[in-house]
């Protein structure tokens, strides 16, 4: 909280620098304006000091709101339509008092900095960032004491620390000095003889504790429901308790809390502005970078790797329009969010910029929240939109072919640096037996049982995929034989230790697994690697399955 404080404060104290530079420098950029309109002659020849007075009027349109000055933005936007109109016309017509007005009208523009309207700087995100190194903290607060246990049990499992408070006053003391990473509890306790919900809230803002909320409850009421959403609960789930579906659902709020900072490229040739955005974005926890020669736009994004570009329209040399087009040329970019932002008012240029293959157009000016939330809003479907089509639908891990390739570079890799890597081949004992005998829907949900213990077991810097139906992959980086042995035997107990129900039945899964190193396949590929696990993973079965195996060294 300190770091995020401290950070915070050094943003907002370059935001400051920023627009007090913004202002001093304003009174020689009018002056210029002024000298640019003051040297009209209402000729032809005048349409090169036209251009450039057109330009830096659009320029001070976009900026002036973004730095305090609404109504320098406004003025400004009114005079570069009028040069605009002069441009599209024969600058001859453009007579002596038509010029006169539009250096009287310059000179107003002085007269908006003496109202400088600061906005509020947004304040950077806090965010609980989770490594799957750590083991995720959860209170449960229920006082079924024996539904308590059993469910502490199962998290556990999961690899969640779990710690149970059967009474509101127990976890009402517990919260004065620590929180957890999640809070899920019962709607209705019995000792309190009323909504739960209502204790809690009184005693305890629920939104301090920052982290999420799930309820559980055998009441399915629409009020309950209403205040639930109110007190801002992730999910709802009924009793009897579905686990592996409870665990699901927070996963997946764990995994919107560990995302990685959404990464936006800023082109815009205003390099005051540019600035300006790349610090507000930066506070709210993006990562960004700033091109101002959009002519090496392509290499930035090679390097860069942006989830959104955001891009000025009117640029010297190149439109974004012109920008966007030379990036929809590359497959690798194609469906790379483009967001123009940009002062900008005539609509049917907008819509021809959008045709280029844009995805949204902004207006400068813009408040820093509304520009937040725009960018955030359009890498969250980028995201989305890549998850669909690299990674398997039902468990989010790898598809076949990206977790084939995915042990192909790291055996690449794993050579070249000297360290061993291990992979491993899952499956799921007697699986065809579950869809049998339960159906395929609680089939599915051994399977994601299945990915959301590797996802939680696994190390950021490991690969995990579905190789097909019940079959998973794990390629682990710098990990030896014996490591991978130990890992492989810790989530094999694990998934047998884990219950799931249908129809009031309770049972249980086992998986096998088979594991293969390069330090005892020196010579082999990712694809020579697999083959080796899954020969091992064979022989587990062959060997009464519920058990890992190694495969023998390669003579």
């Amino acid at each position: 909280m300190t770091e995020d404080k401290s950070r915070a404060a050094a943003i907002a104290a370059q935001l400051n620098r920023l627009r007090d530079d913004y202002l001093s420098r304003l009174p020689a950029e009018l002056l210029a304006l002024n000298t640019l309109a003051g040297g009209l002659a209402g000729s032809e020849e005048d349409r090169a000091q036209l251009n450039e007075l057109h330009h830096r009027l659009h320029k001070l349109a976009g900026s002036g709101g973004t730095f305090g000055l609404a109504a320098l933005s406004s003025g400004a936007r009114s005079l570069e339509q009028q040069v605009k109109n002069f441009l599209a016309g024969t600058l001859d017509a453009v007579d002596v008092q038509t010029r006169l007005h539009l250096v009287s009208d310059i000179a107003a523009l002085a007269e908006s900095l003496s109202d400088v309207r600061t906005s509020p700087i947004p304040k950077p995100v806090e965010k609980t960032v989770l490594t799957t190194r750590q083991r995720v903290r959860v209170w449960l607060v229920e006082d079924d004491v024996v539904l308590g246990n059993e469910l502490m049990r199962q998290l556990t499992a999961f690899n969640y620390e779990v710690r149970l408070f059967a009474r509101i006053s127990d976890a009402e003391a517990v919260a004065q000095n620590e929180s957890p990473d999640m809070l899920i509890m019962d709607v209705i306790f019995q000792q309190e003889g009323e909504n739960s919900t209502e204790v809690f809230a009184q005693r305890l803002n629920l939104r301090a504790l920052s982290c999420p909320l799930i309820f559980i409850t055998s009441h399915d009421d629409f009020e309950s429901r209403v205040r639930a959403a109110q007190l801002g609960a992730a999910s709802y789930f009924l009793k009897p308790l579905d686990v592996p579906r409870l665990v699901n659902r927070m996963e997946q709020v764990f995994e919107q809390r560990q995302a990685p900072p959404q990464r936006v490229l800023i082109v815009d040739d205003d390099v005051d502005l540019a600035e300006h955005y790349r610090l507000v974005l930066l506070g709210a926890g993006m990562e960004v970078d700033v091109l101002h020669q959009p002519g090496a736009i392509i290499e930035k994004i090679s390097a860069f790797r942006p989830e959104l570009v955001l891009m000025d329209l009117n640029m010297p040399g190149y439109s974004g329009h012109d920008l966007a087009g030379v990036i929809r040329q590359y497959d690798n970019w194609s469906s790379l969010p483009i967001v123009y932002l940009s002062a900008e008012t005539d609509l049917n240029l907008q819509i021809k910029a959008m045709d280029r293959g844009a995805d949204d157009f902004l207006l400068k000016p813009i408040l820093d929240a509304q520009l937040i939330a725009a960018v955030r809003s359009r890498t969250e479907r980028a995201r989305q939109l890549a998850t669909q089509i690299s990674r398997d639908s039902l468990t989010g891990l790898l598809k076949h072919a990206s977790i084939k390739d995915a042990a192909d570079v790291e055996v690449i890799r794993a050579r070249r640096v000297g360290k061993p890597v291990t992979v491993a081949m899952l499956d799921i004992d007697v699986f065809k037996s579950v869809n049998d005998t339960y159906g395929h829907a609680v089939g599915d949900l051994v399977i994601s049982s299945v990915a959301m213990l590797l996802r939680q077991r696994l190390r950021q810097s490991d690969s995990t995929g579905r190789y097909g139906g019940e079959e998973f992959v794990a390629v682990l980086p710098d990990c030896d034989i014996e490591a991978g042995y130990l890992l492989m035997e810790d989530i094999r107990q694990r998934f047998a230790g884990l219950r799931f129900s249908h129809e009031g039945i309770d049972f249980t899964c086992t998986i096998s697994a088979g594991i293969a190193c390069s330090m005892q396949y020196p010579d082999s590929n990712g694809s020579a690697l697999l083959v080796a696990a899954d020969e091992a993973l064979y022989a587990a079965k062959r060997g009464g399955r519920n058990q890992v195996r190694a495969a023998p060294v390669d003579k």
